[in-house]
């Protein structure tokens, strides 16, 4: 039986596909680079900021730094404007947390940013770890920050679930010795996490305690 469960944030627990767009989108129109769809951005977004920026850059890679201090500066005043929870999702957090299940947030989205979307969506839910990229650490699929939340929570890692809706984070799962569980709510396809290891992969955030 599981003792905790650790949530990816972007896709996951929150639709944020619209505010980092727009917000990305702004900051290369503002450096002369050409915008992109929405749907693409489902593409570029997982690996963290400095990677979403090289990805929008494309072949102007000597502006990617550029694009993303102006992305982020903006994006962290804004990253409440269109983002909601995924229906099902509160009815989620708070079952597993009547049902005694510690609970973690683990994203590659900047930390103050991470925490800050967390404690807007959902105030009544008290998570034992909500953590995001930090200065230092490697993100994901790279293991240590999850294994980090893992140690802070004093739960083994081979009894976690690990609720992630792309590669990277059945990836991740599988390098922090966790269960993956793919969403397929989020911004991938199902045969994307099949493909990287999802054990399970659930329609509905409520199939998780069915």
């Amino acid at each position: 039986m599981y003792q905790a469960v650790l949530f990816d944030l972007d896709g996951t627990l929150t639709n944020t596909l619209e505010d980092i767009a727009f917000a990305m989108n702004r900051a290369l129109r503002l450096h002369g680079l050409p915008e992109h769809p929405v749907d693409a951005y489902r593409y570029m977004v997982g690996d963290g900021a400095k990677v979403l920026a090289q990805r929008a850059a494309g072949d102007r890679g000597e502006l990617a730094e550029d694009v993303r201090q102006t992305y982020q500066a903006y994006y962290q005043e804004h990253n409440l404007d269109r983002t909601r929870p995924y229906e099902g999702i509160p009815e989620l957090l708070a079952a597993l947390r009547r049902r005694g299940v510690k609970l973690c947030v683990f994203s590659n989205k900047p930390h103050a940013d991470t925490c800050r979307v967390v404690k807007h969506f959902f105030p009544e839910i008290d998570f034992d770890v909500v953590r995001g990229q930090l200065e230092g650490v490697p993100v994901k699929p790279d293991p240590a920050g999850a294994l980090a939340a893992a140690e802070d929570m004093g739960v083994p890692p081979e009894n976690f679930l690990y609720l992630g809706d792309t590669d990277v984070d059945m990836i991740c799962a599988h390098r922090a010795g966790m269960h993956p569980v793919g969403v397929a709510w989020g911004f991938r396809t199902a045969e994307e996490l099949l493909n990287a290891g999802a054990e399970r992969l659930i329609q509905h955030p409520m199939e998780l305690i069915m």
